[in-house]
């Protein structure tokens, strides 16, 4: 019986030696191995022990089984913390980087006051009564005023109404004062802001450039707070406003919550030329007074009164070719005198830098199916000699267009170039005919004309080309954001709408 009893307990302690050595490897593989290959290691029935298995073990092994099925469940949990932090701050990131909407509120055109209207005949007798024209200059002029599609009763400043002209600085600032000051009250009338919610100040003109700057003539006159944001741009052309949104846009995509005004005009005054070279001549006859003012905001209560919302920018220029370079430009003829040649490649170079502004924006904006089709009809034509390549339906995208205003053979070639209808080409022909060339404030007054008309409805799309000096072809898309209706009444077309639109102008 004790040889028995003794042989029983020594195979006990056998058991529990052998048992050491077993959890004792476990415990130094576990301390340099991951917890996977110890899974691999320990078979799965003794990872997650009942409660009648650990009481069964010896007391020493429980604690060791507990902790490693504690490490194990906080090891998962860590894991899957961190993959929801992960994403979370993937969202955030998203949200933060994408920029706010930029809506456009509302805008106003200058009706130029009646005792500034300048008829042919009024402009001509002008004309032939200064002592600088000759015989041939001033018919040279009345040729291009009869050909440009402009009515009666376009305007210009009161400094261009004397004889001789005034062009000196202080009646140019008296124009500035009276194309910018009318509007930016009816703007902020509008809008009902105060000059003081104003963040950002944007002006374009691109022949005059005083110091003090026209921006600060515009905070000087309102007394808008002294950390507002002024960018005065020159030099620019037509094209200007619709750059000048371009530069909105970015600035709004980095200043958040912010209100910022555009204003967009011309000051005639100091671009007159008085001399006899043909090629200076054109811009007295074409350009006419006009301005505009354009409200934008990134707020959100913006949206609850805006009228468009900002949805594509685009600029393109060609100013690294020599001859589009010099195709108009300012400087001084024979004489001396000072003026703006525009030269015989003119609508040539027009037609090079427009084309390719309306390829980038296409490929942007237009259906998958139109830019397959252009595509085929390019490689049709390289390999077959064929004549023509397919012109892409802009109209599929777009409902309303404003186009360059320089001239009427000029609207009608860019809208024979888009395949547009006489409807479509209809604001920017009855804009010329009623106001003239206004350079880049033009555009909005074809919006104001679409607008009278009550033809932007919501959700359509205008898209606003402007084509200037350099040359620089700029495209703007927006996108009404509610129907406009009961503005007839309102802006610059409002005594003359019904009379328009003038069919058979040529």
């Amino acid at each position: 019986m004790m040889v028995e009893g003794l042989s029983c307990q020594l195979q006990y302690i056998e058991e529990v030696i052998y048992s050491s050595f077993y959890f004792s490897d476990i415990f130094i593989t576990y301390h340099h191995s991951s917890p996977h290959s110890i899974i691999e290691q320990i078979p799965m029935h003794s990872l997650f022990l009942s409660p009648f298995n650990l009481l069964s073990l010896p007391t020493s092994f429980q604690p060791f089984l507990l902790l490693l099925n504690l490490h194990l469940i906080m090891f998962h949990f860590l894991f899957l913390l961190l993959s929801f932090l992960f994403l979370c701050f993937i969202i955030l990131i998203n949200f933060i980087s994408k920029p706010c909407p930029v809506y456009l509120v509302d805008f106003s055109c200058l009706k130029p006051p009646s005792h500034c209207t300048a008829p042919f005949s009024k402009f001509l007798q002008n004309a032939s009564m200064f002592d600088i024209f000759n015989t041939d200059s001033v018919a040279f002029m009345a040729k291009v005023l009869r050909s440009s599609g402009q009515s009666q009763q376009t305007y210009l400043p009161p400094a261009l109404h004397y004889i001789p002209p005034k062009t000196h600085l202080n009646e140019s600032i008296k124009e500035v004062q009276m194309v910018l000051f009318p509007i930016m009250d009816d703007l902020l009338s509008k809008t009902n802001i105060s000059p003081f919610d104003i963040d950002i100040l944007i002006i374009n003109c691109s022949g005059f450039c005083p110091s003090p700057s026209l921006t600060s003539i515009l905070i000087n006159k309102y007394s808008m707070r002294n950390d507002v944001k002024s960018y005065n741009v020159s030099g620019m052309g037509c094209s200007a406003s619709a750059l000048c949104l371009d530069l909105a846009k970015n600035l709004l995509s980095v200043h958040k919550n912010s209100n910022l005004i555009v204003l967009s005009t011309e000051i005639l005054s100091s671009g007159w030329y008085s001399g006899n070279e043909r090629s200076k001549l054109l811009i007295n006859c074409l350009f006419r007074m006009g301005s505009a003012a354009i409200l934008l905001s990134n707020k959100k209560e913006a949206k609850r009164n805006a009228k468009y919302k900002l949805v594509k920018t685009l600029r393109t220029q060609r100013a690294f070719d020599n001859t589009a370079y010099l195709s108009a430009i300012r400087e001084e003829d024979s004489e001396g005198k000072l003026g703006v040649t525009l030269t015989r490649d003119l609508l040539v170079i027009a037609g090079e830098t427009l084309r390719s502004n309306i390829s980038l924006l296409g490929s942007e904006i237009l259906p998958l199916s139109e830019r397959l089709y252009h595509v085929a009809s390019v490689i049709k034509k390289k390999l077959m000699k064929c004549e023509g390549v397919y012109v892409p339906n802009f109209k599929s995208v777009i409902q309303h267009f404003c186009l360059p205003c320089s001239g009427r053979a000029v609207i009608r070639e860019v809208g024979k170039g888009l395949k547009l209808s006489e409807r479509d080409v209809e604001a920017a022909l009855m804009t010329l005919h009623r106001f003239g060339n206004q350079s880049s404030s033009a555009l909005w007054y074809q919006l104001a004309y679409l607008e009278a008309k009550e033809r932007v409805e919501c959700g359509h799309k205008v898209w606003l080309l402007g084509m200037g000096s350099g040359p620089k072809c700029n495209s703007v898309v927006l996108k009404s954001v509610k129907t406009i209706v009961g503005d007839s009444n309102n802006g610059p077309w409002s005594d003359c709408i019904h009379h328009y639109p003038i069919l058979h102008l040529d």
